[in-house]
């Protein structure tokens, strides 16, 4: 093998040796402080009802959605269209 595919070869296995010993580490950290990061049942319920009113504030401010058109209104906004853009040509 040549020196440049060993030297790249070491560096890829190093680097992905970085990457999961991180994650091994990460979630040994978090073994620890599960039980500290677990919700109530109150938190979990409080949590429910603010995103209930969240989504129900976000809902109020929209605009009313358009009603579809219907076939004649479209046609005659495509004809209105195209007659003003025949116009602009002029």
């Amino acid at each position: 093998m040549s020196v440049m595919k060993t030297i790249t070869l070491l560096l890829a296995l190093a680097l992905s040796a970085g990457g999961a010993y991180a994650q091994q580490s990460k979630g040994g950290q978090q073994g620890g402080n599960a039980r500290s990061q677990q919700m109530t049942q109150q938190d979990r319920q409080r949590m429910r009802d603010d995103m209930r009113e969240a989504y129900r504030d976000r809902d109020r401010s929209r605009p009313d959605r358009q009603r579809q058109m219907s076939r004649e209104d479209r046609d005659k906004l495509r004809r209105d269209v195209e007659d003003a853009n025949r116009n602009l040509r002029r």
